[in-house]
């Protein structure tokens, strides 16, 4: 299936020559260009274009989960009819394994993980090895460890009506990918049993697969409560290894095992040398019996065969052949998939150095920048300040800048004023834009002041909030939302509220200390920030100071140019300015909380009686707690 493209929108302003301009340079196979596009000129739209154009699967780069969640919202909605997926971290806590040599400390590795961000990582892979009109709005987690795609396609079952297998084997086949059995309360990546019906939940949280088996055959398959003739079944999780190669893996696991004991031992380490036996057989334990074990991934090397020090496979490895790569706030997003490397590796050295991983650990990594370059043919950066590294390896004819927007907004004004008495004068033009039914934010310089500069605005009357980098990742599109709906007036941040944040609602930006030279005030940081009131016909930026830096001028002199380009466009074609209006999208707690509660519908139990025989087996099986529902079951079927 193609893309289509579907929006009401029509190219407006420069965006119909860069979309021209980036979809022929695409189209060529050049390596690298860049989307120069101010806040609020729509460079989504114009990238949903180009893909359109070119029609290649796409894997777009953010370098967070709340900017990913908004532009994979926004590519659903301009692509309707095709696959748009979401691929981040899926821990929504994540403390990693490490040792600390000299408190000999060892911090166990303690994560919660997402069921549903898990589901939607599967769904992702799944529909770009299938589909090729597939878009994937990804974090930098997409350069981290994911396990063969060849395996991955290989082990993945097409299960054919009729074919001939035996009850036993079929369950077999279900636990070797990765599976396990739950009758009573099933999820994503299990199965449950009734008799000869088996219902199987895939683990990317599509609907179940219903597979009734008759004598040594496959009867019939319903998915969705639809008859079908075939299905896939992919495996439950991204390092399942066939079991050919598991018993070669296995076997050379051993043998490092062996060498590296030898070392400790040679080298009177024998603390070392018993907790990584002890750990190691325990994992090769779990891998004979169930074909998986917890931390999996750090044998990864061993179950792929690749030679020490070469690349992990990642999803970018998942993509076809030619696909586009868009990497979004390009001057944030490419620093940090060039920092991954390192501070992985370090950690994982420690561990190995004292005996809680083998030396084959190091290998279970992030790309580092060198083989992620490799890896992706075409890249287009986006950004409204691209950095240094995407305009010196773009060519200057393929920086295409698109700095009016359709709405005809300029710029946002800046005016400078003293520090003296800031709040009290901040306080004042909160309270008059607060009036006219719009928001500010207020950015400063640490996340204490953050919090205590909202307790006081608090206590003057303001309905404010504050976020910062200790607010949890999937609750800080919540406070954003409730700013955009009313729910108050301020939102107070430090290094948030920059890159790519649509609150069209926000007239006022309020900088404090903007003359503290540095990374929180250069030009780049300081034209982001107020950029985030650039969707409101009466945005200005105030900016607190007692003197005027290079960053501050540079960003003055950019924004005034910024400005004249737009206004001169809106004398030209008539336009009068309006502010952006746009749609609240459901954000990740939504996501998360619905549903919080579901339980997967039970099977349906012909009568009492066989629910007395399942609650006896259960029991002589020691099986209680499922004896005890079943129990419950029982009483409620009488009740009734």
């Amino acid at each position: 299936m193609n893309f289509h493209l579907e929006t009401p929108f029509v190219p407006k302003g420069d965006q119909g020559d860069a979309i021209q301009k980036l979809t022929e340079t695409v189209q060529s196979n050049t390596a690298h260009q860049v989307l120069y596009g101010v806040t609020g000129s729509g460079k989504t739209f114009t990238v949903a274009s180009v893909i359109e154009n070119v029609q290649k699967p796409t894997l777009v780069i953010s370098h967070n989960k709340t900017l990913a969640w908004q532009l994979y919202q926004e590519f659903k909605s301009f692509f309707p009819n095709n696959a748009v997926h979401y691929f981040v971290s899926y821990y929504d806590y994540y403390q990693p394994e490490a040792y600390i040599p000299t408190t000999d400390t060892y911090i166990e590795k303690d994560a919660q993980i997402n069921e549903k961000i898990d589901a939607m990582r599967h769904a992702a892979v799944q529909s770009i090895v299938t589909r090729s009109d597939t878009i994937i709005v990804a974090s930098v987690s997409c350069i981290y460890s994911l396990g063969s795609p060849e395996s991955y396609q290989t082990v993945s079952w097409t299960l054919l009506q009729d074919t001939i297998i035996t009850r036993q084997e079929f369950l077999k086949h279900l636990v070797l990918l990765g599976f396990s059995r739950s009758d009573l309360d099933p999820r994503n990546g299990m199965f449950r049993v009734k008799g000869s019906t088996v219902e199987i939940f895939p683990a990317s949280g599509e609907e179940s697969i219903l597979v009734f088996l008759g004598k040594n055959t496959v009867e019939r398959i319903l998915v969705d409560k639809k008859e079908v003739s075939e299905v896939r079944i992919f495996p439950a999780n991204f390092w399942i290894t066939p079991e050919d190669k598991l018993k070669i893996a296995m076997s050379n696991i051993r043998a490092e095992l062996k060498e590296r004991l030898a070392y400790f031992k040679k080298t009177h380490q024998d603390i070392p040398a018993y907790r990584l036996e002890q750990k190691t057989q325990y994992d090769l334990e779990m891998m004979q019996q169930l074909g998986y074990c917890t931390g999996i991934e750090n044998y990864s090397s061993h179950l792929e065969f690749r030679k020490p020090g070469v690349a992990p496979f990642t999803l970018i490895d998942y993509m076809p052949k030619g696909f586009l790569t868009v990497i979004d706030e390009s001057h944030i997003t490419i620093p940090q998939i060039r920092g991954m490397y390192n501070g992985d590796r370090a950690r994982k050295q420690t561990l190995i150095e004292h005996g809680f991983r083998l030396p084959s650990a190091l290998d279970n990594r992030p790309l580092q920048f060198q083989e992620f370059n490799t890896r992706v043919p075409a890249r287009l950066y986006v950004s409204a300040t691209p950095g240094d590294h995407e305009l010196k390896q773009t060519q200057k004819k393929n920086v295409v800048e698109q700095l009016i927007r359709p709405t005809g907004i300029v710029e946002p004004s800046i005016e400078i004023r003293p520090t003296e008495q800031q709040m009290k004068d901040a306080i004042q033009e909160i309270k008059t834009i607060k009036e006219q039914g719009q928001r500010a934010l207020v950015v400063t310089i640490t996340k204490r002041l953050a919090e205590d500069i909202s307790e006081y605005l608090h206590n003057e009357g303001i309905r404010v909030s504050y976020i910062h980098s200790e607010i949890d990742t999937l609750t800080r599109p919540v406070l954003m939302n409730k700013l955009r709906k009313g729910e108050f007036d301020v939102l107070v941040g430090v290094n948030l509220l920059r890159e790519g944040l649509d609150m069209p609602e926000v007239s006022l930006v309020i900088i404090l200390d903007a003359d503290k030279e540095g990374f929180l005030r250069n030009t780049t940081t300081l034209l982001q920030t107020i950029g985030r009131a650039a969707r409101h016909n009466d945005g200005r930026a105030i900016l607190y100071a007692d003197r005027v830096t290079r960053s501050m001028q540079e960003t003055i002199d950019e924004t005034n140019r910024r400005r004249k380009k737009q206004q001169a466009y809106n004398e030209k074609n008539r336009i009068t300015p309006s502010s952006v209006q746009k749609e609240i999208h459901e954000h990740p707690d939504d996501l998360l909380d619905a549903d919080e509660e579901e339980h997967r519908a039970p099977l349906v139990y012909e009568s009492q009686k066989e629910l007395e025989r399942e609650m006896k087996k259960a029991a002589k099986n020691l099986d209680f707690e499922k004896a005890a529902l079943l129990r419950d079951e029982i009483k409620r079927m009488k009740d009734e």
